[in-house]
């Protein structure tokens, strides 16, 4: 018969192995890109960081997809494909949508310049429903999450080195500066593998991006399609990329004012790091680079129908962007996009925050106003709170610089949240999201409601690290966990 010591040791086993249960979630990602598309299912268990925070731990991958060529069909998405990929993947990974905690799903490339890049947002929030962040065309986020996929654990080893992650696809180069972890700055450029599709095994051209007619027409290059590009003409095409990515790691800005430069710049990467920095590399041909410089061969000539393989071998030939392959080599090289989305996108608030209608949740495409502080002028307070209210399906507003607030700190954020609240004629069922990093949830949400009498439709989140984002999602509750996602990255 076991001891009464014994008896408590198992009870509390299963007390914390109950608790873990219930603390289990799962979480989808899905990538659709100029070339490839792909998914990744993953099981995680929330526990509290050693920051004080809730956070994903022990995160186990269930499912991960092969890569398949993004259904296209007269240059739009092949949406009835594309449902049912995504059906499979689903099926494959034996997760139900019912089941799933967060997620999110990311349309890049020429797959989010096609017209109906938005009916595929649509069509997969039909399929997998609210709790999936479905964005097309967010370039600073994309540059962001494949950062987090590929190098934000170098990153944190490395943590004295500034890393340059350039995350090189089928269309775009997402470049992301990061510093311990944390990213100081994203980019995107038009550089990529399939601006130029051959007929695979030569370099007969079959389809040309309008990046591409415009490269062959500033280098004089007079092709078409069905001509093949010689030699002379594809290191022409390759040069310039080379060119643009080497201008966009030791930060030679005047490279992107010529038009052409101008064209293939989406968004600038802007840093005030002065030291150089080191280099990975992710996406279909990041992967493709390590696989050469580790001398394990590459497939036969555009065996995939576009540059992707010349690229990789140019880039490792490029002294400036092949310094670090040897030394600094990331994990997830490939998909880095997809394990950034499905791990990395997603903040966890636990028990404190203010949510007296849980029913109103998910909340999506929720614009985040502004960006305020107890000691900002008036006249930003009054303006964020006029712009709130315009915005029937709610708003969010971000308090920052109160990290660490006394309880008469606390008492004054809510007065004015109030004042200006009340000054606006705020919509009686409109919400609105307070953000703070702070473990103050509930205690601003009383003060500012004055304990339920007025704000009905108020939410404080709390203990969330802030973003350089546009938008923010509020999923569902489970177990009084509650996810946010940030799109929209500035």
């Amino acid at each position: 018969m076991p001891s009464l010591i014994e008896s408590r040791i198992v009870a509390s086993n299963q007390h914390l192995q109950t608790k873990s249960l219930q603390n289990e979630v799962y979480l989808l990602g899905l990538d659709f890109g100029s070339t490839t598309s792909s998914a990744l299912v993953a099981r995680a268990i929330i526990s509290q960081s050693v920051t004080g925070r809730m956070a994903f731990s022990e995160t186990t991958i269930l499912y991960k997809s092969v890569p398949v060529f993004t259904p296209f069909i007269d240059g739009q998405i092949d949406l009835v494909s594309v449902s049912t990929l995504i059906h499979y993947w689903l099926a494959q990974s034996k997760v139900s949508v019912q089941q799933l905690f967060s997620g999110g799903s990311i349309i890049t490339g020429l797959a989010a310049k096609a017209e109906n890049a938005s009916g595929l947002q649509n069509l997969i929030k039909d399929i997998v429903g609210e709790s999936v962040i479905a964005t097309a065309d967010d370039p600073s986020l994309e540059s962001w999450l494949a950062f987090m996929g590929c190098s934000a654990s170098l990153s944190r080893f490395y943590a004295d080195e500034t890393i340059l992650n350039l995350d090189i696809g089928g269309g775009t180069t997402n470049a992301a500066l990061g510093l311990n972890g944390d990213v100081l700055a994203t980019g995107c450029y038009f550089v990529g593998a399939r601006h130029f599709q051959f007929l695979a095994g030569s370099y007969q051209l079959v389809q040309i991006s309008n990046y591409g007619k415009a490269l062959l027409d500033d280098l004089q290059i007079a092709k078409q399609i069905g001509d093949c590009l010689d030699e002379s003409e594809r290191a022409k095409v390759l040069q310039f990329y080379i060119d643009a990515l080497e201008a966009i790691a030791l930060k030679q800005i005047v490279f992107f004012q010529s038009k052409i430069g101008q064209l293939h710049q989406q968004v600038a990467l802007i840093s005030n790091q002065v030291k150089s920095p080191k280099i990975t590399f992710s996406g279909g041909v990041g992967e493709l680079i390590y696989q050469f410089s580790s001398s394990l061969g590459l497939p036969s000539t555009t065996y995939y129908g576009d540059f992707g393989i010349d690229l990789a071998q140019a880039i490792v030939q490029s002294p400036v962007l092949s310094a670090d392959l040897k030394t600094i080599i990331p994990e997830n090289k490939g998909r880095a996009t997809l394990y950034g989305l499905t791990l990395h996108n997603t903040e966890i608030s636990g028990h404190t925050i203010f949510l007296p209608n849980p029913e109103r949740l998910p909340l999506s495409n929720l614009p985040i106003i502004a960006k305020l502080s107890l000691n900002m002028p008036s006249e930003q307070w009054q303006s964020a709170f006029q712009l709130s209210c315009r915005h029937k399906q709610g708003a969010c507003i971000q308090i920052i610089n109160f990290s660490l607030p006394s309880l008469k700190d606390i008492q004054q954020l809510s007065e004015k949240i109030q004042s200006y609240f009340i000054d606006c004629i705020y919509p009686e069922n409109q919400p609105l999201v307070i953000l703070v990093e702070a473990n103050i949830g509930k205690a601003l949400g009383q003060y500012c409601s004055n304990w339920g009498e007025i704000m009905p439709q108020l939410i404080v989140i709390d203990e969330v690290p802030l973003r350089h984002a546009q938008f923010v999602q509020l999923g569902r509750l489970h177990q009084h966990m509650l996810p946010v996602s940030f799109y929209g990255m500035k």
